[in-house]
């Protein structure tokens, strides 16, 4: 019996930076096939409750960062706390992962650069020429991506995964469902890898 995780997301988002490498390893053991879906939280948080990070209140923009710095370190995973450019908007940097997949390339490594690019290079995802850029260093053509991320066929399938997300129930990044069971967070990892283990 197959084994799909749909797994939702946006490359701004340092919590799917955070555990995109353990959540692919964690898929692979089980031998589990990923649907890797990036949306646009822009869309999701107002329909969910959920508010973009400079109009959280401060106390909850301090936390943050304290778990953010604590997850950095536990994982050993490089990351700037507050990278130059963010809050960033992510959408074509979302639609380039989708065009890469549409393309026939692997989505996680690109989606993976894309997420270190950001949070650990200090590089700017909205930017057409880092985008290319990052995707050129994975081995694909990265202006002809980009040209593709801004066609009409690639918005659309962006907006059909959003749309699917929304009615889903997702709520926050990264998101993952399988078997019709959600699993938000990073830190919800062990809980899907049991799960796939039954």
């Amino acid at each position: 019996m197959s084994k799909d995780v749909a797994y939702y997301y946006t490359p701004a988002s340092p919590w799917t930076y955070l555990g995109h490498q353990r959540f692919e390893a964690i898929a692979q053991r089980h031998g589990a096939t990923i649907h890797y879906k990036p949306v646009d939280y822009g869309k999701i948080f107002p329909l969910s409750g959920g508010l973009p990070l400079g109009k959280r209140a401060p106390q909850r923009q301090a936390y943050r960062l304290a778990e953010l710095k604590r997850w950095r370190d536990f994982l050993g995973v490089p990351l700037t706390l507050q990278p130059k450019y963010h809050p960033v908007a992510s959408d074509l940097a979302a639609q380039l992962i989708i065009a890469a997949e549409h393309a026939g390339a692997q989505p996680g490594p690109l989606s993976l650069a894309l997420m270190r690019a950001c949070w650990a290079e200090d590089r700017n995802i909205s930017d057409a020429e880092t985008l290319a850029a990052v995707a050129t260093e994975q081995g694909l053509d990265g202006v002809k991506l980009v040209a593709s991320a801004r066609t009409p066929e690639i918005v659309m399938l962006y907006e059909a995964l959003t749309r699917d997300a929304i009615d889903r129930q997702v709520f926050g990044a990264p998101f993952f469902i399988y078997k019709d069971e959600p699993f938000w967070g990073q830190d919800r990892l062990d809980f899907l890898d049991r799960a796939l283990a039954r």
